[in-house]
């Protein structure tokens, strides 16, 4: 397992209404990913389930932001 610098994610290099912009998204959340999943697998999770728990939690992220939309000041 090839440690990465989760806390460090590339820009994007295109705006998000281009065509590849969820590609390039997809390339570099990948990794990062992946390194969590490792991570907690290597403390002794269930793969699938660390990644059933990570889609759960970032469906609420979205639900969250819906129902508590930040409002400029």
């Amino acid at each position: 397992m090839d440690a990465i610098n989760i806390n460090k994610i590339a820009p994007p290099q295109r705006a998000a209404t281009e065509l590849n912009y969820e590609a390039d998204l997809k390339t570099v959340l990948e990794p990062v990913l992946t390194e969590v999943l490792d991570m907690a697998e290597s403390a002794g999770w269930d793969r699938q389930k660390a990644a059933y728990t990570v889609m759960f939690l970032a469906a609420r992220q979205l639900s969250d932001a819906k129902a508590n939309p930040k409002t400029d000041v």
